[in-house]
């Protein structure tokens, strides 16, 4: 082979510059920019190495080019910035995974709604200027734009955006109907409750946003490692020039470009992107099963459960009781029971109302907190309620929930109730047993409630009648026996016991206490979420361990090939940027792991 003459090369160099230095000073703009930044702050960061690698490389190469030297690398330059910004892209990708499906589901509650004024008459007008209170008209077919309770009419909903279920859900008077949810069979009158950022589609968006914004124990970890690392990277490079200059025969344009390549082979992306990466992936794949993570650390410590807890009523059950029996109630009687109940909220006397619901409504009704219902007639006190307020003192537990009706002269019945377990509740049991998880029930209903629950879904261990502190002490207990507690509730009364214990979990259902207090909430009327939670919450410590390891190998293995100059720019460009691509590539197959004992 002959050589190149020199006139060629010289052409050759200078069409390598025209073309290099323009991509270099256009493409490595937010390298350089990061490295601005952090330099003005008096603050490492990882673009420094990668910002004076680039700039040192075509540097040395267009003094080579002017004296027609050997030394031009303006192919490293390129590289290293090439592949640099495919992880870059990549990264951003998957944070827009994450963020595209709160994103489609806020363009979903965008849409104009009917309003109605007082005399009847329609207008349309943007969701998030609709005032609160307002009423809106909602179409068959149509979607729904705001959050709103049901003022009157009957339908079916299809919230399969929101919360996974793929059967509609039946609305009626007093139901809540969340925006992005469509209307499929009877017109809707909404009374307004939330618009714009206050509705659930707003609030999803805001959680996931702040979730990408928090730091993790890991970030941090990461962040402190890449503070001391580029100064020690920094003076590496410095010692191989030196080393190289004075210690061998080397001219300065080849010790310069081993220090070059030093800044380039050990560039930390790969132990910055080990972490974050993971974390949008996970919280990217837990928001499209309808879970939304509140704590930023909250998969780290969902990886080290080894105990769940559970609370009963709205948790384990569906908590939407329905009238099972009653103690031989007439149609008649139905109706007069059902009239007391339609003046509560409570859930019991909404589902015996929802049994006749063309009883009229009483009047003259009061509610006793805590205890029942008692109208004023001539004859005396009518009462619906609970044991206590209506004398039942002989007549034994039955189990399941239960309301009393008394009426003057006349023996008191008893109406049964159903609070069905979630429909998926004996299968999650199990497999969080498969896990190897201790599982157990603190619940604040009677004994025979709760009892009856356990035995249904396998749960061995239980306690009934127990009060908040009561819940925290028993947390407290198993945290002093080295137990890594996970909690799932959802009432006021599991506030304080969500917010005791190691992590928790609050269905989208919980009173607002609740879903404060919890680390993680849920959608939908299933309890897979939460080994959904535990599944990927393993599978991300696992791929944050795999990826410092990935990084940390790949340092071992480069950095001596760096200083002992057996690496050339490119070839260190092209190994840096592999290095940090299969560390997303190995974040990525999160997005798509099935756990080890999931249904095929």
């Amino acid at each position: 082979f002959e050589d190149m003459g020199p006139a060629t090369r010289a052409l050759l160099q200078w069409f390598s510059a025209l073309v290099a230095l323009p991509a270099v000073a256009y493409a490595g703009r937010p390298f350089f920019r990061s490295a601005f930044i952090g330099l003005r702050a008096r603050r490492m960061s990882m673009d420094m190495p990668i910002s004076l690698a680039v700039i040192l490389a075509s540097t040395v190469s267009l003094v080579e080019a002017v004296h027609n030297g050997p030394h031009i690398y303006f192919d490293a330059a390129v590289t290293l910035l090439f592949f640099l910004l495919i992880g870059r892209y990549l990264d951003r990708r998957a944070r827009g995974r994450a963020r595209s499906a709160a994103e489609r589901l806020l363009a979903l509650g965008a849409a104009s709604v009917t309003v109605l004024d007082e005399s009847g008459r329609r207008a349309k007008m943007r969701a998030e200027a609709v005032p609160i209170g307002a009423a809106v008209l909602v179409a068959p077919g149509e979607r729904v734009g705001v959050d709103g309770r049901v003022a009157s009419g009957t339908s079916e909903v299809d919230t399969s955006l929101i919360t996974g279920e793929t059967i509609p859900a039946g609305v009626g008077p007093g139901d809540l109907v969340f925006a992005g949810t469509i209307n499929l069979s009877g017109s809707l009158r909404l009374r307004v409750t939330a618009v714009g950022g206050r509705t659930l589609l707003g609030e999803i968006a805001a959680l996931m946003e702040a979730a990408e914004q928090r730091r993790t124990r890991y970030v941090e970890l990461a962040d402190r490692v890449a503070r001391f690392y580029a100064p020690a990277v920094h003076g590496l490079a410095l010692g191989t020039f030196l080393g190289w200059l004075f210690l061998s025969d080397a001219a300065w344009q080849t010790a310069l470009m081993y220090a070059v390549t030093v800044l380039i082979v050990t560039c930390p992306c790969a132990l910055a992107l080990a972490v974050p990466v993971v974390q949008v992936v996970a919280s990217g794949r837990l928001f499209r099963r309808g879970i939304l993570l509140k704590s930023a650390t909250a998969l780290e410590r969902l990886a080290e459960v080894d105990h769940v807890v559970f609370d009963k009523t709205g948790t384990l059950t569906a908590g939407h009781p329905t009238l099972a029996t009653g103690d031989g109630i007439g149609p008649e009687l139905m109706r007069r029971a059902a009239s007391l109940a339609g003046s509560s909220r409570h859930p019991l006397a909404r589902a015996l109302y929802r049994a006749c619901p063309d009883a009229p409504l009483a009047e003259n009704v009061r509610e006793l907190p805590g205890l029942g219902l008692v109208r004023e007639g001539p004859e005396g006190e009518t009462r619906l309620g609970g044991r206590r307020l209506c004398g039942i003192t002989d007549r034994p537990e039955t189990g399941g929930p239960e309301l009393w009706f008394a009426e003057p002269g006349q023996p008191p019945v008893r109406f049964g109730f159903i609070d069905r377990p979630r429909i998926d509740a004996a299968d999650i049991v199990r497999r969080l047993r498969r896990l190897g998880l201790g599982v157990e029930i603190l619940s604040g209903d009677r004994p025979s409630v709760v009892g009856a629950v356990a035995q249904a879904l396998g749960i061995e261990q239980w306690r009934a009648a127990v009060t908040p502190a009561e819940k925290c002490a028993r947390l407290e207990a198993l945290a002093a026996e080295g137990r890594r507690v996970l909690m799932v509730g959802d009432g006021l009364n599991d506030a304080p016991a969500l917010a005791a214990a190691h992590v928790s979990v609050s269905p989208s259902t919980a009173v607002d206490i609740s879903q404060t207090a919890a680390d993680a909430v849920f959608q939908g009327e299933r309890l897979g979420p939460v080994t959904e939670l535990l599944d990927v919450a393993r599978g991300a410590a696992r791929r944050v361990r795999q990826n410092f390891a990935l990084a940390f190998a790949y340092n071992l293995l480069f950095v001596p090939l760096a200083v002992g100059g057996a690496v050339t720019p490119w070839i260190a460009a092209i190994a840096m940027s592999t290095s940090s691509l299969l560390v997303i590539g190995n974040a990525l197959t999160l997005a798509r792991h099935r756990p080890a004992d999931a249904a095929p």
